[in-house]
């Protein structure tokens, strides 16, 4: 059973720009394009701006995610992906893109597609102070605790898959 397209308020800020589209059946994100030319030399960053503003129905949010073929094609990144658009945002979508390539520059031109908004209904929750969480069979562990790649290598107790960042975050507490 197929639901109804949910309705989204769109306004064109620059009148020329096409509206975010769906490039295929079932994708989750519709494209968004830059309105702005733009030359990225290797390692710097801009925000370009999309022409369009939304207005989404409180319980949603949309999430501004790269475009794949950017990051393997021309190492173009997001800085803040995803970036947040909130319910009650009314202002022009825009995107931080940077340019990761070591050597070759790249070029925006005006109208190409650089991101990909995703909608997506979100949850408002209610957040309760504890003393003490309950076990999970995670617990604590993170940044790479679950191993999978050789390049984690061991932890300090000699265990494959160990967290060799650790001890450089815990070095920075209180920075």
């Amino acid at each position: 059973m197929t639901r109804a397209p949910l309705n989204v308020l769109l306004r064109r800020v620059d009148p020329d720009v096409p509206l975010p589209a769906y490039e295929h059946p079932g994708d989750a994100g519709a494209d968004l394009r830059t309105t702005e030319s733009c030359e990225l030399k290797p390692g710097e960053r801009a925000v370009l701006p999309t022409g369009v503003s939304v207005a989404l129905p409180e319980g949603y949010a949309a999430f501004v995610h790269p475009r794949s073929g950017l990051a393997a094609r021309c190492g173009v990144a997001l800085v803040n992906a995803p970036g947040t658009v909130d319910a009650g945002y009314r202002g022009e979508i825009k995107v931080i893109v940077v340019n990761l390539d070591p050597r070759e520059s790249v070029r925006f031109e005006r109208f190409d597609r650089i991101a990909q908004l995703v909608v997506q209904q979100v949850e408002r929750v209610r957040f309760q102070e504890v003393a003490e969480l309950p076990d999970s069979a995670r617990a604590e562990g993170g940044f790479g605790s679950t191993g999978g790649h050789a390049a984690v290598g061991a932890d300090t107790n000699g265990q494959q898959g160990g967290n060799r960042y650790a001890s450089v975050v815990s070095d920075r507490k209180g920075q």
